[in-house]
């Protein structure tokens, strides 16, 4: 069977009878947005990765010719479905795991609860990151990945307003060991996850830089600073010196690293230079906003993200909800999706 394909420039030639009588009749060839189907912007994980469809009227089984497509887009919807669904179940399994985890180190005596609580910040904000990839490039994914920040913040307020009790998790991630206290610091790092991934998902480095500086970069302030910070700051005596520049250095080479990653993936451009410029001016910033004498107004877990929010959307292109576009070429039934 012949060949056709089409560049995002709209040009496009023709030699798949169904596709050229679609296209003469104005029907729109965009692969992106059938229901379910990969995004142009994503990288799809290699179970599901070489199908997408076209988007097109809803089509009856009238003729032979739309039975291929009437599959495909079968395969497309069942298939992101399904990745989506494993991907938010093993989300969450790790997410509960670690937490069970540092509450057992915490309960055996082997981590301090401050080093614990502090853990379970940096570690479940990276980590779910990195799950991210693995989602389908469905538009829906980043609503899959929402399920795990969502019900992790039903349970912090079940907890919190003491309709449940686990003492092991209160200990382990608040400073006093007081279920109200899940009420806010914990609350807002959630919020704040919510947010960026049905804001920003992996598409914009706005959202990714913004949760590796509210996880790594303030999680590594306040460990070194509590260990090592014996020279305070001249205007808040509660921060240090030293827990400054590790939240501007660990916030940098986390933001990086993330960037990074996602790149590989093809979610976001990746410039060294200009991405380390850029990284660093965010840092700065809500380095500087976390040292100010705040807290007691604004938690760390509000003002760090949002900082680094309004400083990206000032130095990186801007993606939100957005699409790149993409080729895409027809091979007799099975339509590829290459970026």
């Amino acid at each position: 069977m012949e060949a056709a394909g089409w560049s995002c420039s709209g040009a496009a030639v023709f030699s798949y009878p169904l596709l050229s009588e679609r296209f003469r009749h104005g029907w729109p060839l965009a692969p992106s947005k059938l229901p379910f189907a990969p995004s142009s912007s994503s990288y799809s994980f290699p179970l599901f990765r070489g199908f997408a469809s076209v988007s097109s009227p809803p089509l009856l089984p009238s003729s032979p010719g739309q039975l291929p497509l009437l599959r495909l887009r079968s395969r497309v919807v069942s298939g992101a479905i399904l990745q989506d669904a494993a991907a938010t179940a093993f989300c969450f399994a790790g997410a509960y795991s670690l937490v069970l985890a540092f509450d057992a180190l915490t309960e055996r005596n082997i981590l301090q609860k401050n080093l614990s609580r502090k853990a379970v910040h940096v570690l479940s904000g990276l980590l779910y990151m990195s799950t991210w990839p693995i989602f389908s490039g469905s538009a829906e994914a980043r609503y899959f990945a929402a399920i795990v920040p969502l019900l992790n913040c039903i349970r912090l307020l079940s907890y919190g307003f003491r309709l449940r009790t686990d003492e092991s998790l209160v200990k382990s991630i608040t400073r006093e060991g007081r279920p109200e206290e899940l009420l806010r610091g914990p609350l807002y790092f959630v919020i704040i996850l919510l947010l960026c991934v049905l804001v920003f998902w992996r598409d914009s480095p706005v959202g990714i830089v913004s949760l590796a500086m509210m996880s790594g970069g303030d999680g590594f302030a306040d460990i070194v600073g509590r260990t090592f910070g014996a020279i305070k700051l001249p205007y808040n005596q509660q921060k240090s010196w030293v827990g400054s520049i590790s939240m501007f250095v660990f916030g940098s080479l986390f933001s990086i690293g993330m960037l990074y990653y996602f790149s590989i993936f093809g979610h976001v451009h990746f410039d060294l230079v200009q991405t380390a410029t850029r990284v660093a001016l965010i840092s700065l910033t809500a380095t500087i906003v976390e040292s100010l004498p705040i807290t007691d107004i604004v938690d760390d877990n509000i003002s760090v993200p949002l900082t680094s929010m309004l400083t990206a959307f000032l130095l990186f292109p801007v993606v939100i909800l957005a699409k790149r576009p993409s080729k895409f070429h027809c091979r007799g039934e099975i339509f590829k999706h290459c970026v």
